[in-house]
Order: structure tokens, then C-alpha cells, then sequence
């Protein structure tokens, strides 16, 4: 594939990509900024800093409404300029998003308009409701999970809303860390399972 979409996430081992009370000021919930103590080694030449590196190299993004607003709107630039394709269930009148950022609130669209955008480069994905809405609709390429050794025993977990439908994983890459394994699976589609 040339240019998958891909989840990057960091969560807890029991699930968590934030803390309790996540909101503005907050964003991270209570603890939550743990999960990214990875990121003090970016510049790294480890895998930490491959990885990083490997996730500003994408050519779009694709973040969910939530996310993007806990993210300033991220001032309208993700990284270096790319599109950022934000998926939401309404638009109110006049809401226009800064910069690069758009507005789609259809999934179909949203994944064929990033993905071309993206030419053939990867489509980053942040956020956990856009993340189960372009899983639910088969849109959701490879995930990238930063695994962070903590429990935050609650929060607001990744795949809490996925629904009842059975995804197989296939593990295609493990990159150890100080602090952080870098997990990063393929999703098999319903016609690899059957």
C-alpha cells in the first residue's frame, strides 16, 4: 500500500490515550501527559526518534472534531503544512478552521479526500473517535501505538466505542524504547479473516 491511513496513539496498557478530565487546560486528562514522556526522546537517533520522524513525514491528518479542538485547532498546521482533515458530526455556520484544516462529516470522504491529498505518502490519524469511525469503516490501514508501562485505571480509552464487529491484527513491527514500545500492526481486512 502507498499510502496507508495509520492511527498513531499512545495509551496505557489498560487502554487509556488520556487521563480523567480531559478538557480544555486539561487536555491530557489528569496523568495522562505520562503517556508521552516517550517524546522526550524524539531528537533521538533511537527508535523513539524513528518513529517521530517517521509520523512528521506524513502528507495529511486526519483527526477527529474532540481532539482537534483539545488541540488549539492546532493553530491550523499539524506539521509542515499538510491538510488536516477534521472528521465531525456537524459544522456550525461560520466555523471555518485556520489554516490547513477542514471540516468533513462524511468517513468515505473524509479517508479518499486525505488519502489524495496525501499523495503517496502515509495519512497520519489522531483521535479515538475518528480512529473507531474509520475502523468501523474499514478506512483504518495500520495503527502505530506508542505502549506506555502504566495503568491510569481511567480516562478515556481508545477503543471504547468500536462496536461488536471482530478486527484481526497482525503485528508488523515492534521497536523497544526507554519507557515506550512502539507497536505497530496491520489491519487484516474481512476477506483475510474469513
Amino acid at each position: 500500500m502507498s499510502n496507508p491511513i495509520r492511527l498513531y496513539m499512545s495509551m496505557s496498557l489498560d487502554g487509556y490515550i488520556a487521563g480523567p478530565d480531559d478538557r480544555p487546560g486539561q487536555e491530557l486528562g489528569r496523568a495522562g501527559g505520562r503517556l508521552f514522556n516517550w517524546l522526550d526522546d524524539r531528537e533521538s537517533d533511537g527508535p523513539s526518534g524513528q518513529v517521530y520522524r517517521e509520523a512528521l513525514a506524513t502528507g495529511a491528518v486526519i483527526s477527529g472534531r474532540r481532539t482537534f479542538e483539545l488541540a488549539g485547532r492546532w493553530q491550523g498546521d499539524h506539521h509542515d503544512g499538510v491538510p488536516i482533515f477534521v472528521l465531525t458530526h456537524h459544522v456550525d455556520d461560520g466555523d471555518v478552521p485556520p489554516g490547513h484544516a477542514r471540516f468533513v462529516t462524511d468517513v468515505e470522504d473524509c479517508a479518499r479526500q486525505a488519502r489524495a491529498a496525501a499523495g503517496d505518502r502515509p495519512v497520519m490519524v489522531h483521535g479515538a473517535g475518528a480512529a473507531q469511525a474509520l475502523l468501523r469503516a474499514g478506512h483504518i490501514d495500520e495503527m502505530e501505538i506508542h505502549l506506555v508501562p502504566v495503568l491510569l485505571g481511567e480516562g478515556r480509552r481508545l477503543f471504547d466505542h468500536l462496536g461488536g464487529d471482530h478486527i484481526e491484527l497482525d503485528l508488523v513491527r515492534r521497536l523497544e524504547d526507554r519507557d515506550v514500545t512502539h507497536l505497530r500492526y496491520r489491519v487484516r481486512r474481512p476477506e483475510e479473516t474469513a
